[in-house]
């Protein structure tokens, strides 16, 4: 496809909030609009919420701010035409500070002029929708409340998601004055915790999220969550709670923290609200500054925690809280897009790109192999979902030399080839970048410098996976060495796999490679490929401190690979 042909799907979207004003073009071609590629981002650091108050006085936005955000815009104008974007597929909108401006019409009548573009202003319930919208656009399912922190309004609402289609509260949602910028100045005018007026200001807070809570209608069937161990989900968007992300993503137990994304973050609720821990982090003199949180986000974290410490109070139980990036770019576009392309898996969308001609046939062939206990309760995480999308991508890193392409395929989901899809949780993530790995050698493949990064991963896959990833991917190059193309013209293999118990009560999986003609000498690659899947059986490679036994077979033979 030529340029002209791919810029026909562009969509430039210029996104005035109250604390900077966001330029994006984004790529809306049938395959992958799912994901929401971006072609260009930017980011003006004009905050029209801060330049409407002078000394804690309601003024204009000034006229050398509204020279700004027209500077900033005309620059955008001549990017959109650089990359080809169709004139009636550029978009401004913009959020409560506009809206709420003293001057509001002869900003966008200026804007108007000098740009040709019309703004269109966000009415607060819409802003709260497109909001939730781009929360829902950030998982592949959403099921539960989702808030939506800005710089001068809060919004909160409850969201559930499936089959592409999304439902939420008939109101859209309830839009409060309780932003982070917002907050600031209320609490600054309050005083001290100690004061009556600060005390006042926070049964104020809880009472109005209470009334919120209460105005969205919750279904029974979300409250009910609450009460169950599947537990309620809290979804929060928004620069005032992906700042309090990014801190808490500082603080946790793996350090580093292997996954620089803030979408699909997941932390718990007590971690969530330990504001004293957060607040500490940001305070220490002796710390580097914490990746994402600029000098503005840390002097609000005092007013987000505020926040967070009345939620607690208003809020029902919470189990654990999921962190998203979509905002009204994500939300404006998701609105917009096509249920079929909503109901899509992010993850099999952004690997579908590099899939090879076989597809179905390897997936069935791993399914065969991933003979799960029924009993185990990480079978469900080893979906359907999962599996296409790890065989659509087990190709991809073929071009590299054999050096790198384990390593490659491990960071491939945070700064590799998978990394810019939008929609993956922090476990997806580390489930498809371990899984690749190991179909390229894993652990004992990667330069030492790809090894701690391959511990680190590895701590963020569910309990009980570890071992079943690594497997799995082992299985995988068996396969990719007898398919080297992904494409089986002719099946040359059958995989079979039960389990046995061993003299001392072990279970055994016992996996035989059934060769349609019978392999007289295996070559060097597969004869390494079966070695190591009958390594996965050793002990001293089991990983996360459990595994199983392994016989590998070769047509009903016992396999004579072992070195």
């Amino acid at each position: 496809m030529d340029g002209s042909q791919r810029a026909k799907h562009y969509h430039g979207l210029v996104d005035m909030g109250s604390n900077g004003i966001r330029f994006s073009i984004t790529d809306l071609a049938p395959a992958t609009q799912r994901i929401l590629p971006t072609v260009y981002l930017d980011r003006a650091a004009i905050s029209l919420y801060d330049a409407q108050y002078q000394n804690g006085k309601v003024v204009p936005i000034p006229e050398e701010t509204i020279k700004q955000v027209i500077k900033s815009l005309l620059r955008f104008r001549s990017t959109c035409e650089d990359f080809d974007v169709p004139k009636e597929q550029v978009r401004i909108v913009a959020t409560e500070a506009t809206r709420k401006a003293v001057n509001s019409e002869e900003l966008q009548k200026q804007i108007k002029d000098a740009t040709g573009w019309s703004v269109e202003l966000l009415p607060k319930e819409m802003e709260g929708r497109i909001g939730a919208l781009g929360a829902a656009s950030s998982y592949e399912n959403v099921k539960g409340l989702m808030m939506d922190l800005g710089g001068g309004s809060t919004q909160l609402t409850w969201i559930v998601t499936q089959d592409g289609e999304v439902r939420m509260s008939e109101k859209g949602s309830v839009s409060l004055p309780y932003g982070a910028a917002a907050l600031s100045q209320r609490l600054a005018a309050a005083g001290p915790a100690s004061s009556k007026a600060y005390q006042a200001f926070e049964q104020e807070v809880v009472a109005d999220l209470k009334a919120a809570v209460r105005d969205v209608n919750i279904p029974e069937q979300l409250l009910e969550l609450s009460k169950s161990p599947e537990g309620l989900r809290l979804y929060l968007s928004g620069g005032g709670f992906r700042g309090w992300g990014f801190v808490l993503m500082s603080e946790h137990a793996i350090k580093p923290y292997p996954i620089p994304i803030i979408n699909g973050f997941r932390t718990t609720k007590d971690l969530f609200h330990d504001t004293q821990a957060v607040q500490a982090a940001v305070q220490k003199e002796d710390t580097p500054e914490i990746f994402r949180v600029s000098a503005r986000r840390a002097s609000q974290v005092a007013a987000v925690a505020f926040l967070v410490t009345c939620l607690g109070q208003a809020l029902p139980s919470i189990l654990d809280v999921y962190f998203c990036q979509g905002g009204v770019r994500e939300g404006m576009h998701f609105a917009e897009m096509e249920s079929k392309y909503r109901a899509e898996s992010p993850l099999i969308t952004i690997t579908k790109a590099y899939a090879p001609s076989s597809v179905n046939e390897l997936v069935i062939q791993l399914k065969d192999a991933l003979q799960i206990p029924p009993t185990a309760e990480h079978r469900k995480i080893f979906d359907d979902t999962l599996i296409v999308a790890f065989v659509q991508g087990m190709f991809a890193h073929m071009a590299n030399v054999k050096d790198l392409r384990g390593g490659a395929a491990l960071r491939s989901t945070t700064t590799g080839i998978f990394s810019a899809a939008h929609g993956l949780s922090h476990e997806q993530r580390a489930l498809l970048a371990i899984l690749l790995c190991e179909r390229y050698g894993g652990y004992g493949s990667i330069s030492p410098t790809e090894q701690d990064f391959y511990k680190r991963m590895l701590q963020l896959l569910p309990q009980g996976t570890e071992w079943w990833c690594m497997y799995l991917g082992r299985v995988a190059a068996v396969l990719a060495s007898i398919y080297p193309a992904g494409a089986i013209r002719k099946r040359r293999v059958d995989i079979k796999v039960q389990w046995k118990v061993t003299k001392k009560d072990n279970e055994k999986l016992c996996i035989d490679f059934e060769f349609e003609k019978e392999p007289d000498e295996l070559d060097e690659g597969l004869n390494t490929a079966l070695r190591k899947v009958e390594k996965a059986g050793k002990k001293k490679h089991w990983v996360g401190g459990s595994g199983y036994k392994v016989l590998v077979t070769v047509n009903g033979e016992a396999y004579e690979g072992s070195e």
